[in-house]
């Protein structure tokens, strides 16, 4: 019995939409798959702003005044629930975008840094240096977003709640009085956190890892990954701080002169009675909330590159 064998031809035509739709297809896996940290990272520093936003503005009013938690606290009490999560709004954008350049850009240019050097020119210790480049790299691009931690100070500075009605207006009122440069007050602070602190985060975050028990688990990946960024963020933190309180005085200034930081925190110790560990106000609570916010983002991040 004979066998009867049927050949299908396909039209030219068809047969090159099927080929450009696999194409096509391709190429957009490709693309989400480049801006996949951009996406984990964006996603993680939202959720991790909406669940930890009041600690923050408590933080901030001790960083400003120099006030103790119990008092930081009873002011936010006093403004009510109605303005306790006045300001959100910039952070939120800022936060969302600067952890999206933070993960996205250190994972592209640290692939992208070693190809400038030939192969028998590298080394651990120039491996290490250009990730820490990448780093540092990431971390100044970050500032560019400085505008919308500069409005969001005011906002959550009492002192402005009558005159800034919400993000919008702030921006508004800043450029038509003021100028662009005024929202870019406090950048060289800002600075000179985000590259180091950059460099250090993703410098300890892999082998601060592999100290801890090997998880077994999707849970167990979770838990470590949460430890993790709580360890390094509350850390980083603390080494930073003073920076952070420099900023927020800086930026809680409208018009007038644009001070140095160094005379900034000049001002700042002497009027603190000359004790330099006055600085350091509202550092237990930056500790307790870098853990839990630190922790919400690198574990959110990590989840979230497993799922897409």
């Amino acid at each position: 019995m004979s066998s009867i064998v049927h050949h299908v031809v396909l039209p030219p035509q068809l047969f090159f939409m099927t080929a450009g739709s696999a194409m096509d297809g391709h190429a957009k896996a490709q693309q989400l798959q480049g801006l996949q940290h951009y996406l984990c990272g964006s996603v993680a520093a939202f959720t991790n702003i909406v669940l930890t936003f009041p600690l923050h503005k408590a933080q901030f009013r001790q960083q400003l005044f120099g006030i103790r938690v119990c008092e930081a606290v009873r002011q936010l009490r006093g403004d009510g629930l109605k303005v306790l999560y006045r300001g959100l709004l910039p952070p939120l954008l800022q936060k969302s975008c600067t952890a999206a350049l933070m993960f996205g850009l250190y994972e592209d240019l640290s692939r992208m840094l070693p190809r400038t050097f030939p192969v028998q020119a590298r080394s651990d210790s120039a491996d290490l240096m250009l990730c820490s480049l990448a780093a540092v790299l990431a971390g100044s691009a970050e500032a560019i977003l400085t505008p919308f931690e500069r409005v969001q100070t005011l906002l959550q500075d009492s002192r402005h709640h009558g005159h800034f009605r919400n993000t919008p207006h702030a921006f508004r009122v800043l450029l038509q009085e003021h100028g662009p440069r005024e929202l870019y007050r406090g950048l060289v602070p800002i600075l000179l956190r985000n590259g180091p602190s950059n460099a250090l985060f993703f410098g300890l975050r892999d082998p601060i890892k592999h100290h801890l028990p090997q998880a077994k688990s999707n849970v167990g990946h979770l838990i470590n990954d949460f430890i993790c960024g709580g360890v390094l963020g509350a850390g980083l933190g603390i080494i930073f701080y003073p920076l952070n309180v420099v900023k927020s005085q800086a930026q809680a200034q409208v018009g007038g002169e644009f001070r140095s930081s160094w005379s900034i925190l000049v001002m700042i110790v002497r009027e603190r009675e000359g004790k330099v560990i006055r600085l350091f106000r509202g550092v237990h609570l930056n500790y307790h909330r870098s853990i839990l916010s630190w922790g919400i983002i690198n574990a959110t991040y990590e989840l979230l590159l497993k799922v897409l």
